[in-house]
């Protein structure tokens, strides 16, 4: 199984895992408080500062996957590669603007998940199960990316690829899955929160030296950029019959004209899915105050840096002359070519921390809506804080089970393609809460009916996506109704859902249709940390600083 793995790459990516897994279990030690408690278990204690949430919120947000796909995108020659760095600029303005109204509220009224909110603002129970639904289906995918980034790590290492039994190819993955499951189990919040400190220095590391150390050993930056340019050039000269007969995509490193829209369209797109995923409310509602959101806002972008730079790797891949049939693979290759062996075993180990993180996350996240949004909603409404606890537990194992065997059953095209639709899916919520932060003037029939059409249209829109390699979920965008630019199915989509939202609503108040008993009050949203009703919300076990 590891018949052709460098020792010294294995040892030190071996050392840095067991850390983390060490690290993972003394968390359920850290801070310690009651961890059968969902608020404990499922929020950290809602007790996290500015500086445990720097490091938590941006371990959620810059996983593996992004590790891997946004530099195999420029590798590919995508034109519209580079989307996801102003995309997450353009995110931190707006989280700024909502997420402290979403975090008053919350710890107004003991507020877990999105769902939540939802069911106290517009008093239905259908509503909140569809918020949490779709906050589910879109997490699942998002998992098994992160089981992806994995897999690709462990294939260039050349960990499980050479057997020709499936249980032993893929061995390595079990075990690094059954690990993440013990601690999350066991540790809940902290148990990530206190990975991503180690998570985010070695990527900082890595990324650093990657940008400096590389370029200076190919012939700097201008070489890199003139070869990709030569190179993408070449490759549209030679295959302008393909291209024509949309049988392959042409190459470019900005995107042309006609693909502008696309281009803002997935940027802005992005950015207001991003905190619409489970994971990343997860993430702010485990803060202790309205400010450690703010001053999070404004010290993210720093990880937009690190992106950009993260994202020019793709280049520098082809300049350095990376030659790999699945582009995903391009980095780690990379990386195993032009670094030392201890330093390679580093950047392996930074890629596969960088997966644990975000999916226990994620798999914690997913948990919270089924417990608090299905489980006592609608199977056990008299649960107890100890039963709440339990279920989480148990359904953030089932998760990760579930995303393992997705990855594992499903084409890996198929998988990516599927966690685009991820953010056309999750998009959809955006209407019911953010919107409803603000207003109550939708109604909430009007909004069920909204995200109906739009979960619906987004997903038949992107079901008709052909590409060289698939006929079907074939990429993220479509040209928009009535012309011929081409824009993110996402954005298309909470149009269609955001029209009906608001014609429906007109209809059903003219028709003075019931709309249920708001449960939150103006003041609600401007609450903070010390003022009534808010720090009893607080777990007295946990010290009111980071």
């Amino acid at each position: 199984m590891i018949d052709h793995v460098n020792g010294v790459v294995f040892a030190v990516f071996i050392f840095l895992f067991l850390l983390v897994t060490v690290l993972g279990f003394a968390a359920a030690r850290w801070r310690r408080a009651d961890l059968d408690s969902l608020d404990e278990w499922g929020l950290g204690g809602r007790g996290f500062g500015t500086f445990i949430a720097w490091f938590l919120i941006g371990g959620d947000i810059y996983t593996a996957y992004t590790f891997i796909a946004v530099p195999a995108t420029l590798y590919a020659g995508s034109a519209v590669g580079f989307f996801a760095v102003p995309y997450t600029i353009v995110v931190y303005p707006l989280i700024f603007l909502f997420l402290p109204r979403l975090w008053s509220v919350s710890h107004r009224h003991g507020y877990v998940t999105p769902a939540d909110f939802v069911q106290g603002r517009y008093d239905s129970r259908g509503l909140a199960l569809v918020i949490a639904l779709t906050g589910i289906l879109a997490t699942m995918p998002y998992i098994a990316l992160q089981l992806v980034g994995m897999e690709v790590v462990l294939q260039v290492m050349g960990i499980g690829t050479t057997s020709d039994t499936w249980f032993v190819q893929h061995l390595p993955l079990f075990i690094a899955f059954g690990v993440l499951a013990a601690y999350t189990y066991s540790s809940g919040l902290r148990a990530p929160a206190l990975i991503a400190f180690v998570k985010d220095a070695l990527i900082y590391l890595v990324i650093l030296v990657a940008v400096f150390y590389i370029p200076s050993q190919i012939g700097g930056w201008d070489h890199i950029f003139s070869t990709v340019t030569d190179g993408f050039a070449d490759f549209n000269a030679t295959n302008a019959d393909a291209i024509a007969a949309g049988d392959a995509a042409p190459k470019a490193v900005m995107p042309p004209q006609p693909l502008q829209w696309a281009y803002a369209s997935l940027a802005l797109g992005s950015a207001l899915a991003l905190f619409m995923y489970p994971h990343s409310v997860t993430g702010v509602l485990s803060t202790r105050s309205r400010s450690v959101i703010r001053r999070n806002a404004a010290l993210l972008p720093a990880y937009s840096f690190l992106l950009g730079l993260l994202a020019l790797l793709g280049f520098v891949a082809i300049a350095a002359g990376v030659k790999v049939d699945n582009p995903q693979q391009s980095v780690p290759q990379l990386f195993e070519d032009q670094f030392s062996p201890w330093f390679a075993g580093v950047a392996f180990a930074a890629i596969v921390i960088g997966a644990l993180v975000p999916a226990a996350i994620m798999s914690i996240a997913a948990a919270n809506l089924w417990t608090r949004n299905i489980y006592k909603a609608f199977i056990n409404r008299s649960a107890t804080h100890k039963q709440e606890a339990t279920q989480a537990k148990l359904v953030s194992l089932l998760v990760k089970f579930g995303a393992l065997v997705f990855v594992l059953a499903l084409s890996k095209d198929f998988a990516i393609n599927l966690q685009l639709l991820g953010g056309v899916w999750i998009l959809q919520t955006l209407p019911a809460i953010v919107i409803g932060l603000y207003t109550r003037w939708m109604h909430r029939w009007a909004l069920f009916a909204g995200w109906a059409v739009g979960m619906a249209y987004g997903t038949w829109l992107a079901y008709g996506v052909k590409s060289p390699v698939q006929d079907h979920f074939g990429g993220p965008l479509v040209n928009f109704p009535g012309t011929e630019t081409k824009v993110y199915i996402a954005v298309v989509a909470i149009l269609a859902n955001l029209l009906v939202a608001v014609v429906l609503t007109f209809v059903l108040r003219a028709l003075k249709v019931d709309e249920g008993v708001d449960q939150t009050r103006p003041q609600d949203y401007h609450a903070d940390a010390g003022d009534p009703g808010v720090e009893e919300e607080l777990s007295p076990d946990v010290p009111a600083h980071a």
